[in-house]
């Protein structure tokens, strides 16, 4: 299940990021190629900052906003 759940968490700022890259493609006039390339990791990972910090500082409601409420918990134990 924790694998699953960090999937999640990672897929949702991802494509969160490829959306603001499409939205932005639509009112920008660059080169769509070299926009993608560089706004769709940027945007994912400031999505995914902004809201894993505030699920850590402010509420772990905010979880949700990364697919799902509670990060995965890890075994030390290997």
């Amino acid at each position: 299940m924790n694998l699953f759940l960090s999937l999640i968490r990672t897929g949702v700022p991802a494509l969160v990021g490829w959306l603001v890259a499409l939205a932005a493609r639509r009112g920008l006039d660059l080169d769509a190629e070299a926009l993608a390339g560089v706004l769709s990791p940027l945007a994912a990972f400031c999505y995914y900052a902004v809201f894993r910090l505030a699920e850590q500082h402010v509420s772990p409601k905010f979880g949700w906003l990364l697919g799902y409420a509670r990060p995965p918990k890890y075994d030390l134990a290997a």
